[in-house]
C-alpha cells in the first residue's frame, strides 16, 4: 500500500461536510461553538487588518466582542492606530485560526462604528480594572516608562474608587459588515477543503458559494 492510497481515501476530520452549507453565519455558529469547547486560550481571539493612509497593511490580535446577522463587533479606544486608520478607511479583515480544530475563517467587509448605547453596555459589563486601564491608556501612544502608566492607573483608580466608572468618549467600538467569509479545514497531504461564500453588499441576504482549491 502506497501514500497515495489515503489521499483517494482520506480520513475524514469532521462530521458531516461542511462544504454543503449554504449559509455562512449559521456555519460561523457551529465552528465557532466548537472552538469554546475546544481551543484553551480566547477562542475569540481574531486577527484584524487595516490599511493606513500610506497603503501599508497593519495588522493585530483583537477579541471579537459579539457577532450576528450584521457582522463581528470588537471594542478598542478610538485614537488607536486601528481606530484612525478604520476612520480613514472603513474597511476591514478579520482571520480566526482554531489549531486545536486545524480550521480558520476569513472574513472581509466595510466596518461601521458601533451606536453609543452598545458601548456603554458593553463597557459596563468589563472588569473595574479593565475600565480603568481604559482610561489611563493614551493606546498607540508614546509611553515613557511602565512607571508612568501605573502611576497614570493609580490616578484613575482614586478618582474612580467608590460607583461605576463611565465608558471614556474616546472608547467604543466597531462592527464589520461581512461580504466575504471563507472557511479552510485542513486536510491530509495539504489537500484541504475551501469554500468562499460572497455577496456584494453587507444589506442583500443572498450569497454565492464556491469551492476553493487549496
Amino acid at each position: 500500500m502506497t501514500d497515495t492510497t489515503s489521499i483517494k481515501h482520506p480520513t475524514p476530520l469532521t462530521s458531516g461536510d461542511f462544504t454543503a452549507a449554504e449559509e455562512p453565519f449559521a456555519l460561523f455558529a457551529e465552528w465557532f461553538a466548537e472552538a469554546v469547547k475546544s481551543e484553551p486560550n480566547d477562542p475569540n481571539a481574531m486577527a484584524l487588518a487595516t490599511v493606513d493612509s500610506d497603503g501599508l497593511p497593519d495588522v493585530r490580535m483583537v477579541l471579537m466582542k459579539g457577532y450576528d446577522a450584521d457582522g463581528f463587533v470588537f471594542y478598542s479606544h478610538i485614537a488607536s492606530q486601528k481606530g484612525r486608520e478604520l476612520a480613514a478607511n472603513p474597511k476591514a479583515a478579520l482571520l480566526f485560526h482554531w489549531k486545536s480544530l486545524r480550521r480558520q475563517v476569513r472574513i472581509r467587509g466595510n466596518v461601521s462604528p458601533v451606536t453609543d448605547e452598545e458601548a456603554d453596555a458593553y463597557f459596563a459589563t468589563r472588569p473595574k480594572q479593565a475600565q480603568i486601564g481604559a482610561w489611563a491608556s493614551k493606546q498607540s501612544q508614546p509611553l515613557e516608562s511602565r512607571f508612568a502608566f501605573e502611576q497614570a492607573i493609580a490616578l484613575v483608580a482614586a478618582k474612580y474608587m467608590i460607583g461605576e466608572v463611565p465608558r471614556p468618549p474616546g472608547w467604543s467600538g466597531w462592527r464589520i459588515h461581512p461580504t466575504r467569509f471563507e472557511f479552510w479545514h485542513d486536510r491530509p497531504f495539504r489537500l484541504h477543503d475551501r469554500i468562499e461564500f460572497r455577496r456584494d453588499a453587507p444589506i442583500e441576504t443572498q450569497w454565492s458559494k464556491v469551492r476553493l482549491y487549496p
